[in-house]
């Protein structure tokens, strides 16, 4: 079933189905969904074996206590790509870099010896790259699933989380 409505003059048809996906707030209803690129500090080959598989699960621990929803994802060798649901309480700023910060000291506390003291200062890069997901939702989880065949390091293993 579909719903056609007039916007700025023009007809636009879109699926019911996608449209009662909106989540709910005390006063507004929200859909708010992000196409999240990061990279390790010089690109390197850091998301592999143990590290992936740890990562994969701190991850969504981490965006649930935001309120957020880790929709799909995938860890290359040297970048993460993730499909994220954030509230719009919360800047994407603001997420990222608490995603990126804590994985950080939990991956310095789990793989480098360090119990105490460690802030993870070197293990992700500054930046991001974002983009918000409207209705081709679809065309970006197909995107994320298939990074590990469009990588050109050719980087194997299982990456998906």
């Amino acid at each position: 079933m579909s719903l056609r409505y007039i916007n700025f003059g023009l007809t636009v048809e879109r699926d019911i189905k996608a449209m009662t996906s909106y989540e709910s707030l005390s006063h507004s209803k929200w859909d708010c969904k992000y196409h999240l690129v990061f990279i390790p500090k010089c690109r390197k080959k850091a998301l592999y074996g143990k590290v992936r598989k740890y990562l994969k699960q701190v991850f969504h621990e981490l965006a649930k206590i935001k309120d957020c929803q880790i929709v799909s994802g995938n860890l290359a060798g040297d970048h993460v790509h993730m499909l994220i649901r954030i509230p719009p309480k919360h800047s994407v700023a603001f997420v990222v870099g608490y995603l990126k910060g804590k994985t950080a000291i939990a991956v310095a506390r789990q793989f480098g010896g360090r119990k105490r003291n460690f802030n993870g200062e070197s293990f992700w890069a500054r930046g991001y790259a974002v983009s918000t997901v409207g209705f081709e939702e679809e065309k970006v989880k197909a995107y994320i699933k298939h990074q590990e065949n469009l990588d050109l390091h050719g980087f194997s293993g299982e990456g998906e989380f």
